[in-house]
């Protein structure tokens, strides 16, 4: 059985909820970007994006990383790892239903 609720899957999850998060690891996927970076695409404040780069932070998915006066974050994909096997379990349940249920159409 998957765990129902640990810490690490509920920040990680909330960090996923929103679509800004969402992009920015996107974007993060491709490599290493600043913080203004990560806020261009959208029509938010430097500070906006830095609440937002802090809740990746604090789900562990994504590094910060201090050069000089720049700030670059990175993809720290670990914990999507747990995300992802925590969905795998309802995966391999919807498939089994919808296998029962295409056995059952076929039998009629």
């Amino acid at each position: 059985m998957v765990e129902l609720s640990t810490p690490q899957l509920d920040t990680v999850f909330h960090a996923l909820g929103d679509a800004t998060r969402r992009r920015m690891l996107n974007d993060l996927a491709a490599g290493e970007r600043t913080v203004g970076q990560l806020a261009e695409p959208f029509d938010i404040s430097l500070a906006a994006a830095s609440k937002h780069i802090k809740a990746l932070e604090n789900a562990g998915l994504i590094r910060r990383e201090v050069r000089g006066r720049t700030h670059f974050c990175h993809l720290e994909p670990g914990p999507l790892a747990s995300a992802f096997e925590w969905l795998g379990f309802y995966e391999r349940f919807w498939s089994g239903r919808l296998d029962v249920l295409d056995r059952l159409l076929r039998e009629e």
